[in-house]
């Protein structure tokens, strides 16, 4: 019997980096969600000396039915990671969205790297009776918003 090579190119540093820092944002909401039932946006960093760090903003004040506006934080967020991307290899943020396709609510990711990729992923989630149930990480699409200009 002779080994056959394998056909997948090997991975990129951008790939490995990015699938770090998304893999870290995406653990991280679901620890989130098991503990606390859900969570506000936050990002997930690469600095340039390979230390990966939690970025969270404070909510703003509740409206007047007690909800906070997850939208804007989203925004925050972003302006925050483009004014500190030149210290940044690569950059993920979460946020607790619903899936209506789903009929359930879900974790979505997007990690950008400084050299223009981008991945981005859904993982549905369900409540149970001990919990949480998340089915399998699905690919999503998205577009650079960091490294833009």
């Amino acid at each position: 019997m002779s080994e056959t090579a394998s056909t997948d190119p090997p991975e990129s540093v951008q790939d490995r980096e990015l699938r770090e820092t998304l893999g870290t944002a995406l653990g991280t909401a679901q620890e989130h969600i098991q503990q606390n039932g859900g969570f506000f946006p936050f990002g997930v960093t690469l600095s340039n000396d390979g230390e990966l760090r939690i970025v969270m903003i404070a909510p703003g004040e509740p409206d007047e039915n007690g909800e906070v506006d997850a939208g804007q934080m989203l925004t925050d967020i972003h302006d925050l990671l483009r004014q500190g991307r030149d210290d940044f290899k690569a950059v993920a943020v979460v946020s607790d969205v619903n899936l209506p396709d789903h009929g359930s609510d879900g974790i979505h990711g997007a990690a950008e790297h400084r050299d223009g990729e981008v991945r981005a992923a859904i993982i549905p989630y369900t409540p149970t009776v001990d919990g949480f149930a998340f089915s399998a990480m699905e690919p999503d699409t998205h577009e650079p918003s960091i490294w833009v200009d």
